[in-house]
């Protein structure tokens, strides 16, 4: 596997990094190891002001690894920088509430008292994607090191600039040594960490395939596993849905970091009575679209991360059209430069149509048309994923009953769907399973020890009505 950054943009590659050998990763396993070892009885309060010092050191280099971003994977500036500003919110987040998540939890019992306590477990390896170089590793990275789990990371080949960069930052903040590792590995030494005994759990972040692989690996060698994978969202606009509020986000909504966002709109759901008025709003947004250098604050639709993906979702909008989806914005053909994608808007795509169950990864909207709002959770449940969604209506109320029957893991009200260190991230179905962020978010790789103290002799027989 060849670490390289290359500038979407441009073509230009910029820089390329050596595979860490087997000892360089028997070395980040050992030093996290021991620290486990070290950390398991310590306090959760004890790790906190190191966690606020990386958050200060990310705030300190803002700027700075917000260029990094751009330059890797293509990323508008402005966007890296609201990327780098999430990362600390959820540093800072962790670091003034796990101790309060982590808290014994008291039982009543017919033994005696009993609680239940959080230790951490070990070693966790996190398989990140290169789409939020930084959002992704801190999900994983800050509630974890509070909960007091030490982390190696194997990140996306293209982004390898930005893991160095998060790798530095740690190691500026003077988090103990094995804290974080980052490692530039190939897939059979991902293997390899995962069938170590010292490795507890894993965490990725990527496609399907990526996830079948690790989950199958993880489950091989009976380890803890999370997933957050592909999101083919819908975006429910019910009869009286206020259409005034959804162009201000329609936009947003699908061409958000160039549409490469797991949980951004992808399919369009809309009553007939608004289906038109829809398609106008897409196509006026598409078309004010302006390609361009991701660092230029002219620009609103940044490249895709890479050539290679340009040629993909080129390859998915040819197929749609040629199993009978309309084109009803933009050019089967790209003759864009470089990673630059023009945005295009299919409809009339049938469930014979490949495209109608698949996720495209890129500024591609799917409009479909329904009686009702019936039909509307009918086709939006018709999904093999489940990450996120939203649902606009009249009333929020009425609005959040139809949210409510929709089979994903996220549902947005009257509102396009974004990020925030306390709200619960993750899917169902091919989305994945477990939870990142939130209070949910830091029990997924803790043990949760129940202790029950008998103080005083009791009958067993008389507690248990003999079943003991």
């Amino acid at each position: 596997m060849s670490y390289q950054t290359v500038n979407p943009f441009t073509a230009e590659v910029i820089k390329t990094f050596d595979n860490h050998d087997d000892a360089y990763a028997e070395n980040a396993l050992a030093k996290g190891h021991a620290l486990y070892k070290k950390w398991r009885n310590d306090p959760v309060e004890s790790r906190a002001a190191a966690l606020n010092k990386v958050a200060d050191v990310m705030a300190e280099k803002a700027d700075e690894l917000a260029k990094i971003l751009t330059l890797e994977m293509g990323k508008r500036f402005s966007e890296a920088q609201g990327e780098v500003a999430i990362s600390v919110a959820i540093a800072r987040y962790y670091a003034k509430n796990a101790a309060e998540f982590l808290k014994p939890k008291e039982i009543a019992s017919a033994i005696g008292p009993a609680q239940t306590i959080s230790r951490p477990t070990g070693v966790l390896l996190m398989v990140e994607p290169w789409n939020f170089p930084y959002y992704q590793i801190m999900r994983v990275f800050a509630p974890n090191y509070m909960a007091g789990n030490p982390m190696v990371l194997k990140h996306a080949s293209n982004t390898p600039m930005a893991a160095d960069a998060f790798e530095k930052l740690v190691q500026e903040a003077n988090l103990p040594e094995g804290a974080f590792t980052n490692l530039f590995i190939d897939y059979d030494q991902v293997s390899q960490i995962i069938a170590d005994e010292r490795v507890q759990g894993v965490a990725l972040t990527g496609s399907e395939r990526a996830g079948q692989l690790v989950a199958s690996e993880a489950g091989k060698n009976m380890k803890q596993s999370s997933l957050e994978l592909g999101g083919s969202d819908p975006f429910i606009v019910l009869d009286d849905a206020d259409l005034s509020e959804i162009k201000k986000i329609i936009s947003g909504a699908r061409l958000y970091n160039a549409g490469q966002v797991c949980t951004s709109s992808k399919r369009f759901i809309v009553t007939e009575k608004n289906y038109d008025a829809i398609v106008d709003m897409l196509k006026t947004a598409f078309s004010e679209a302006k390609l361009g250098d991701p660092m230029l604050p002219e620009t609103t639709l940044a490249p895709l991360s890479t050539v290679k993906a340009k040629t993909n979702l080129t390859k998915q909008v040819k197929a749609a059209v040629e199993a009978g989806a309309t084109l009803a914005f933009g050019d089967v053909e790209q003759n864009q430069p470089a990673a630059l994608f023009e945005p295009v808007i299919l409809t009339d795509i049938t469930k014979e149509n490949p495209a109608f169950y698949q996720e495209f990864f890129g500024p591609v909207g799917q409009v479909y048309k329904v009686r009702d709002e019936a039909e509307a959770i009918a086709l939006a449940n018709d999904s093999h994923y489940g990450l996120s969604g939203v649902v606009f209506g009249g009333s929020a109320e009425h609005a959040a009953e139809v949210a409510s029957q929709i089979e994903t893991g996220v549902v947005f009200v009257n509102s396009f769907g974004g990020t925030l260190p306390e709200l619960p991230f993750g899917g169902v179905k091919n989305s994945g399973y477990g939870r990142e962020l939130g209070d949910l978010g830091i029990d997924t790789f803790v043990n949760k020890e129940t202790i029950v103290t008998k103080h005083e002799p009791i009958d067993l027989d008389d507690a248990f009505g003999g079943f003991v």
